[in-house]
């Protein structure tokens, strides 16, 4: 009988293990992002607080880590080089792993696959990929970005139209300054919503993307928050997230 309670005991211990072994002490951590890509993050106009899935993402992690994730709003344009010289901990922003930004970071494991897609507007329903190769055409995207890489490589550099941000290069397309965007499904749906009967997402199934959580090289944060998303996989929460932004779209 003994024996059959230390077995049971040992068993406790080794369950709940896993969670108690990265503990960062309630360390806050400074995150950089750019807060212009709902529903990844965005800031809430009423609150003016950094939200979106990406937060949330980091504060089940954080939770389990013991830590406090602090949202810094920042330009994408030079976000991986602020990071390199140690003007945040982490750059959590809808990143995509290339092996290009891993040459400078680190990377986390995966915590999301996210397909790109082209918006158009409504009534340029049906435009295809051909189209928009035509000379006089514009298909747009943000700067620095594996969307804008593919936006080259679909039509070519002289069809294609850079932005800062991708809300800017919305507008662009909602004037009519372009005819398509190539953004991540994930935000595409958003914007859908958002400017429903105005924009669609009229290409899909274009390039897979898996997105990581940023370190500077050599960081032992990686390893603390691989272990964090390893346990909201393991417990459901990460599924509970998806569900909530995205229901079963994704």
């Amino acid at each position: 009988m003994l024996r059959h309670v230390l077995g049971a005991a040992l068993l406790a211990v080794m369950a709940i293990s896993p969670a108690a072994a990265a503990d960062l002490e309630g360390k806050v951590l400074r995150i950089g992002s750019d807060t212009t890509y709902p529903p990844l993050e965005t800031v809430d106009e009423a609150s003016g607080k950094i939200v979106g899935f990406d937060v949330d993402l980091l504060d089940a992690v954080c939770e389990r880590i013991n830590c406090v994730p602090e949202f810094v709003t920042t330009a994408w344009d030079g976000i991986f080089a602020a990071l390199v010289q140690g003007e945040f901990d982490m750059v959590v922003s809808g990143v995509s792993i290339t092996e290009e930004r891993d040459k400078i970071v680190d990377f986390s494991d995966p915590y999301l696959i996210v397909n790109q897609a082209i918006m158009l507007r409504v009534e340029d329903e049906g435009l295809t990929i051909d189209d928009l190769k035509q000379p006089g055409r514009k298909l747009a995207s943000q700067i620095g970005t594996t969307n804008a890489q593919l936006a080259e490589e679909l039509v070519g550099r002289d069809n294609v139209q850079l932005f800062d941000t991708f809300s800017g290069a919305v507008l662009a397309l909602q004037n009519g300054d372009v005819d398509g965007l190539v953004i991540d499904g994930t935000s595409a749906a958003s914007y859908e919503q958002e400017f429903a009967g105005e924009l669609l997402v009229g290409i899909k199934g274009l390039n897979s993307d898996p997105l990581g959580l940023v370190f500077q090289e050599g960081d032992a944060l990686v390893e603390a928050f691989n272990e964090g998303l390893s346990m909201i996989k393991a417990d459901g929460t990460l599924d509970t997230l998806v569900a909530k932004y995205w229901g079963s779209n994704l």
